[in-house]
């Protein structure tokens, strides 16, 4: 069976490779293609459901950091679904180009009524496919007269040695650097002048506008990401600073590197009724 699901994981074989995904927070938390991993999960992250994944794919929403929009006071730094129990929906695909499932949460689910009072449904597609794997997340506004307005992000750890990354694709784009020491400065745009973006140092960079189309490599191997409708995207690696990290590994921080397609500057605006699509494609080179 292409698919193995329980109550609180669900796995996706093809014949590459298998993706495991826990119904808390619908968080990927494992992509092994050629009996490799290519995501990175920390040792120490808590997988019960007592904390969001250290790792992995955790899905943000309605709010990136911090909340700012007046109607996400009440929730926690990411809001709220990187913690709360998705519902396995169903199976969307079952053939010889790949294996897909979908799962949805919505405001009636858990606690999310006691923080949040828009009418919403999440649809989370997640595709295994060869040396691909596909995250689509699916928002819909289920009210009948109000707008809902968000923000959404996938927090992609993908497994690599942080000191030999290289990113492309950012050369010219504004973004904002959240390593800087003063709020002002943190506020403040700068143009990015690197043909390759390194992370070597501790990077926390917004980039705004973003070209939805990267290139993450290092010698022995790498990926292209692929992605619609995030217009933005995060680079972070803490680096040094992920000692600070409580469920973070020793020397973890030299393992991975996120890239994050996410809509994060500014929000997004549903009308009633209508829906909203955020893709993210990562193949594996074929030079690895």
């Amino acid at each position: 069976m292409p698919v193995e699901h329980t109550a609180t994981t669900t796995i996706l074989k093809h014949p590459k490779g298998s993706v495991e995904i826990l119904a808390y927070g619908a968080t990927v938390v494992s992509w092994k293609f050629k009996d490799q991993e290519r995501l990175f999960v920390s040792s120490k992250a808590f997988l019960d459901g007592s904390k969001p994944v250290r790792g992995g794919i955790p899905v943000v929403f309605p709010c990136f950091g911090a909340p700012v929009h007046p109607e996400h006071f009440k929730l926690a730094q990411h809001g709220f679904a990187r913690n709360e129990i998705w519902k396995f929906d169903s199976i969307v695909m079952d053939n010889g180009v790949g294996v897909s499932v979908r799962f949805t949460l919505d405001s009636d689910s858990g606690h999310i009524k006691e923080l949040y009072s828009k009418p919403f449904k999440l649809a989370y597609v997640i595709t295994l496919a060869g040396h691909q794997l596909s995250t689509d997340l699916h928002v819909g506004n289920t009210s009948t007269s109000d707008s809902l307005e968000f923000q959404a992000l996938l927090h992609t750890y993908i497994r690599a040695p942080a000191d030999d990354v290289c990113i492309t694709s950012l050369k010219g784009l504004s973004y904002y650097d959240k390593t800087e020491s003063t709020q002002e400065a943190r506020a403040m745009p700068k143009t990015e002048t690197r043909d390759e973006i390194l992370v070597k140092n501790f990077t926390d960079s917004v980039y705004e506008n973003a070209p939805l189309d990267y290139k993450v490599v290092w010698p022995s191997g790498g990926v292209h990401v692929k992605t619609k409708g995030f217009k933005d995207v995060v680079i972070w690696n803490p680096q040094e600073e992920g000692r600070k990290i409580g469920d973070m590994e020793v020397g973890g921080w030299k393992k991975y590197v996120c890239v994050e397609p996410g809509y994060v500057r500014g929000f997004v605006s549903l009308e009633p009724g209508e829906t909203w699509i955020g893709q993210q494609v990562i193949t594996v080179l074929e030079s690895d």
